[in-house]
């Protein structure tokens, strides 16, 4: 068998590969015996009716059909084991000749991992910003604590303003018809946060309790519910009880009723210091968050659709995932945007690219600098994961050697980008120093991505490798069961659809 392996675009392999005739010839044979032992024909035992017959009842190119789809996935297979290619994905395959008698020659654009080229990713000029902690961000705390602590007190002697608490009662209607939503007895609301229609609560602002008011409204285009928005409507409203807020005097006695404080000039200290620890924090985040940019921005990498598609499908798995903690439901979402699940993909697609390059291009630095995650760290990883999830199907992805190696690239980028930093913190010694205010372990788990990554059953691009390099292809993920519904986010390269003499392509 010949082979020739060629760079194609969009990090992928071009294999043209030719089988020998005589090989050729020995699967036609072998595919007249599969198909006539499977197949019932009248006046003949199974296994026994020859190939004429056949392809009289299975149609004229069934005995070639099958001769080519079962040796382009043994050739193809041979192949990439040859080549030391390991799959993206499903092959996109063409069949150049498949004459009997001659060579089978069939073409086969196989997905790889794209190749990262590093730039520079430590010589940059920028350094750590640190927010400045002054009496304005404190005082400003001091207010929020007393508005939490504020009493709430009936309002008997003035008129309803913006930022009491009121409660209503409302009728809507629409040509002198009451329309579905449009009435309750009692809502509670904060006058001035314009929570409902925007403009309605300033017609209940001046009006005492027991008052009563009737106005037109329009709710605004881009409404939730379709056939309300964009219309008018006439509403009556009466307003039944009225608060407001009692905030507590900001001295001495609030500090102390916040805790181990004996003077406001201690609780404000003790505002400050954990502000500048805040802000030592940010300033560390925001500061990471720089060098990935910059490194994504200096390195070169052509990525293949297959893994943005994968973090597509991952970032639509987060994105149902919070729907659905907000009680609402994806398909309730779409209807009431006018959205399709394409028009998410499409949204999603360019911060899918970005991350991916973000993935591979940190586990490329971790490869240049050698840094790698222990053994046991994983374990600990995955016994956290068997403490924190209740689903056995996400416990199953962590415990594969899938689920292992998102681990192991999760946390070896974290030390990556930790060690960018306290480089560069060494280096300048002038810099005050940026410790992290969590003093746990960073996790792997932690995220709306990685329980993403678990659903849809997701490889990591940072763990799969360039080449077999003494790796079984043959072996799969056997130890755990996926849930096939998004289709396994990227593949082992199997030849899945059959390939057809009479046609050109298809997916292998």
């Amino acid at each position: 068998m010949n082979v020739t392996a060629s760079p194609a675009p969009k990090s992928s392999i071009l294999l043209e590969i030719e089988v020998p005739a005589d090989r050729f010839d020995r699967a036609v044979r072998d595919a007249v015996g599969r198909l006539s032992r499977r197949t019932r024909v009248a006046g003949f035992r199974p296994g026994k009716a020859p190939r004429p017959i056949l392809e009289r009842v299975l149609g004229p190119t069934a005995v070639l059909d099958e001769a080519v789809e079962q040796l382009v996935q043994q050739a193809y297979r041979d192949a990439i084991l040859e080549q030391g290619i390991v799959p993206l994905a499903n092959a996109d395959v063409e069949i150049v000749d498949a004459e009997e008698g001659k060579p089978l020659v069939f073409k086969a654009t196989v997905p790889v991992r794209p190749e990262v080229t590093l730039g520079d990713y430590g010589s940059f000029n920028f350094a750590p910003e640190i927010e400045t902690v002054d009496e304005p961000k404190i005082d400003k705390v001091v207010e929020e604590l007393r508005d939490q602590n504020a009493q709430l007190a009936a309002v008997e002697d003035r008129a309803a303003q913006n930022g009491d608490w009121a409660v209503i009662g409302f009728t809507g209607t629409q040509d002198g018809m009451a329309f579905e939503g449009g009435h309750t007895e009692r809502m509670p609301l904060i006058l001035g946060e314009d929570r409902l229609i925007p403009g309605f609560e300033a017609n209940i602002v001046g009006l005492k309790p027991g008052d009563e008011t009737e106005f037109d409204i329009t709710f605004p285009e881009d409404y939730p519910e379709p056939t309300l928005a964009g219309q008018a409507a006439h509403f009556r409203v009466d307003l039944k009880e009225l608060r407001e807020k009692i905030l507590p005097d900001a001295d001495d006695a609030f500090a102390q009723s916040m805790g181990d404080y004996p003077t406001l000039a201690a609780l404000k200290a003790d505002i400050a210091e954990r502000l500048g620890r805040n802000a030592l924090d940010r300033a560390r985040h925001e500061f990471s968050d720089k060098i990935i940019e910059y490194a994504v921005a200096n390195a070169t990498i052509d990525l293949p659709d297959v893994l943005i598609d994968q973090e597509v499908e991952v970032m639509h798995d987060e994105f149902r995932t919070s729907l659905a903690r907000q009680g609402i439901g994806e398909e309730a979402y779409l209807k009431a945007t006018g959205q399709t699940e394409a028009d998410l993909h499409t949204e999603f697609r360019p911060r899918a690219e970005q991350r991916t390059k973000v993935l591979l291009v940190l586990s490329k630095i971790a490869e240049a600098e050698g840094i790698d995650v222990p053994d046991a760290e994983v374990e600990a990883q995955i016994e956290m994961a068997r403490q924190r999830y209740q689903d056995p199907k996400t416990v199953r992805y962590f415990e594969s050697e899938r689920g292992r190696n998102f681990i192991r690239s999760t946390l070896r980028r974290t030390k990556v980008v930790e060690t960018l930093v306290d480089r560069w913190l060494a280096a300048h010694p002038e810099h005050p120093a940026l410790p992290h205010l969590e003093d746990d372990a960073p996790s792997a788990l932690d995220g709306a991505q990685a329980e993403a990554n678990a659903s849809i059953g997701a490889t990591d691009p940072g763990a799969i490798p360039d080449a077999l390099e003494g790796h079984d292809h043959h072996h799969h993920d056997h130890d755990h069961d996926h849930d096939h519904d998004h289709g396994d986010a990227v593949g082992e390269g199997e030849i899945k659809a059959p390939a057809k003499a009479g046609s050109k392509r298809g997916k292998r």
